[in-house]
């Protein structure tokens, strides 16, 4: 099948902010005529502002597993718990659904992310010609799950303002939180900052 023309070879360029679909002007500063938002076929430096964000992430991940991240505090005991240590806590607790919930979200969404995001990164930088459809399936499944590695920062404030009001037991977070939610925030903008048009680029079939 032969390639199908692109927007350039029409003449028409499509909004970022409100999707509003214009023809393309000549203009070293054109702007949408919708919503004022500036016109650009492919987002600025998308290459280079995804890597930044996603290597961010990933140095921050490893302090945000190996930090606790919550502190449950009672009358005799003391305890600090990582997201690992959590898991294994709520498995021994007899909530293996729970666990599994939290390991997925917290563990396995976050690696998930990381491996699919470096190896659209990298594919397109070698103008791979393999499965753009499939490469851009993954990318919004990126897109999708990304909003559930909250998880863990939801249920450390929602524990810390429920327990918080009991007499004998209390429940803190910890430095591990704030490393985790900085993970999560740092890979979805580097979601965000990905151009997924630039997987269809220097194809030679849209098949």
């Amino acid at each position: 099948m032969s390639a199908l023309p692109r927007a350039h070879d029409l003449g028409i360029i499509g909004c970022h902010v409100c999707r509003q679909v214009s023809l393309e002007t000549k203009k070293a500063h054109a702007r949408c005529p919708r919503c004022g938002a500036p016109l650009h076929r492919r987002k600025r430096d998308s290459l280079t502002r995804t890597w930044a964000l996603l290597i961010a992430a990933l140095l921050l991940y490893l302090p945000a597993n190996i930090f606790p991240i919550m502190r449950t505090q009672s009358l005799f005991s003391k305890d600090d718990n990582t997201i690992l240590s959590g898991v294994i806590e709520l498995w021994r607790a007899g909530s293996p659904d729970l666990a599994i919930i939290v390991f997925t979200a917290s563990i396995v969404v976050p690696v998930l992310k990381f491996l699919v995001m470096g190896f659209l990164l990298i594919s397109v930088q070698r103008s791979s010609q393999w499965g753009a459809r499939q490469r851009a399936r993954l990318f919004r499944l990126v897109e999708v799950i990304g909003y559930w590695s909250m998880l863990d920062v939801f249920v450390v404030a929602l524990l810390s303002a429920l327990v918080h009001f009991q007499v004998l037991s209390r429940v803190e977070p910890l430095p591990g939180v704030i490393f985790f939610g900085m993970v999560v925030v740092l890979t979805m903008l580097s979601a965000m900052s990905f151009d997924p048009r630039l997987i269809w680029d220097n194809r030679e079939s849209d098949d």
